[in-house]
């Protein structure tokens, strides 16, 4: 065993330097940005409500302080007073717009509208609307119109803007301040120290690993830090031990080294065929015999690039049992899993033309991959696959769209100017396959 320095610029101790102290900050940042969206979020809701029940408090107090002289002047005839009123009314801060309506006997009733310059309607502020009325003598009410004062929506927003850049410079500090202090500390309590630890070692040789690790720290903290300088210390301590011993083995090694070497190359040839076999079944789905995900990532991508080189169109059929699990539910696991192979099935003897591949990616979803084939045929295809599955009528007593097993099946089809991934095409598939499930289900979408 041998100690070499070297200086390798793609080493990483060559390359530019990443703190963890900087990732750890960047990581709280993010956090506390997330936190903080949360958070104003949440807060500008409930500054809104009680913007809006604020609003409606000042409301019904103007109504509470006018809704009397106005009925007066209203019964009196005084249109002096009441255009007096109606104009104190509407220039009342939270107030956008009054309306009074005043039923006259034998004829339309009077409607008086009032409101702020620049009032453009109410919008999400609140209105309250009070029928007024006055007693002309002991024990009598008599109605005399209805006051409607509708919110300013201006100063609703006005005053949520406040609070909401309230409640953001108030995060934002804090994430800022809760940055700083955890990079400081971990500078302190951490940085520092492993600094040293890997100074420690890249100054290790076999020469001196008798030299102890020792941390410049008060006192013993019995920390993560504590504990790897144990274990750096026990562990040269054991690299020392195992020079002595290799180097006592090195001369029965040799010895024995062709006829090891002959005996490698027999398991090596084994391992060899024990690897392609194991390789075999690895990309095989061990339920339903289909390409497994890992099998299907291998192939997608170079049928993506064939498909860019060639300029031969490339689609991607999604296939979704609907309601799988409640088909467990209903028919039990063994059940699900003869669905499962008999979709497999179905798939298999409608998709058998070269290139074409067939793969469960997990649970009750399928892909299928059609090299040659646009859109519109790619639709005949998964058109063929839902009747098929259709024809052979497997109860689902589950389902609540029909009787019997259905798929829902997205289509998607390269599209070479906008696509450089294949991971682009199978999301479009997935969206189309979700519009499948939305529209209804048992159906083929694109």
């Amino acid at each position: 065993m041998s100690f070499e320095h070297y200086d390798d610029p793609t080493h990483p101790s060559m390359t530019t330097e990443r703190p963890l102290a900087h990732r750890l900050v960047v990581a709280t940042l993010v956090f506390c940005l997330a936190f903080t969206f949360a958070t104003v979020s949440v807060r500008t809701w409930f500054a809104w409500n009680n913007g809006v029940q604020t609003m409606t408090s000042e409301l019904g107090l103007i109504d509470q302080v006018f809704q009397g002289s106005l009925s007066k002047a209203i019964w009196e005839m005084d249109r002096d007073s009441l255009e007096a009123q109606l104009q104190s009314v509407v220039q009342a801060a939270p107030v956008g717009r009054v309306t009074l309506r005043i039923p006259r006997p034998e004829r339309a009733e009077e409607v008086l509208v009032r409101q702020r310059d620049g009032f453009l309607g109410t919008g999400p502020a609140p209105s309250l609307e009070r029928a007024l009325t006055i007693a002309p003598y002991p024990g009598a009410v008599q109605p005399v119109g209805t006051l409607l004062i509708e919110g300013d929506p201006g100063l609703l927003r006005q005053r949520l803007w406040k609070e909401v850049w309230t409640i953001m410079l108030t995060q934002v500090i804090q994430a800022l301040a809760l940055a700083g202090i955890t990079m400081l500390m971990f500078n302190g309590l951490v940085t520092v120290h492993v600094r040293h630890i890997a100074q420690h070692l890249e100054r290790l040789t076999p020469a001196n690993l008798a030299e102890r690790l020792r941390l410049d720290r008060l006192g013993s903290r019995n920390d993560e830090l504590d504990l790897l300088t144990e274990r750096i210390n026990g562990l040269q301590d054991n690299m020392a031990q195992y020079l002595a011993l290799q180097r006592e083995a090195e001369v029965a090694l040799a010895a024995s080294r062709d006829h090891l070497a002959l005996e490698v190359e027999q398991r090596t040839a084994e391992l060899v065929s024990a690897n392609e076999q194991l390789q075999n079944l690895s990309r095989l789905d061990p339920l339903t015999g289909l390409a497994n995900r890992r099998y299907f990532d291998e192939l997608k991508d170079a049928e993506f690039n064939r498909a860019l080189r060639s300029g031969r169109p490339l689609t991607v059929l999604m296939c979704d049992v609907d309601f799988f699990k409640r088909y467990n539910d209903t028919h039990g696991h063994g059940g699900g899993d003869r669905c499962l192979q008999e979709v497999a099935s179905t798939m298999q003897s409608l998709f058998m033309r070269s290139g074409e591949v067939i793969a469960r990616l997990g649970g009750e979803e399928f892909a299928v991959l059609l090299p040659g084939h646009d859109a519109n045929l790619a639709r005949q295809a998964g058109e063929r696959l839902r009747q098929a599955l259709a024809a052979k009528r497997m109860p689902h007593g589950a389902s609540p769209i029909s009787p019997y097993l259905t798929v829902s099946i997205g289509i998607a089809e390269l599209d070479p100017s906008a696509m450089t991934i294949f991971d682009q095409l199978l999301h479009r598939a997935d969206e189309a396959l979700y519009r499948a499930k939305n529209g209804g289900r048992n159906q083929v979408c694109e």
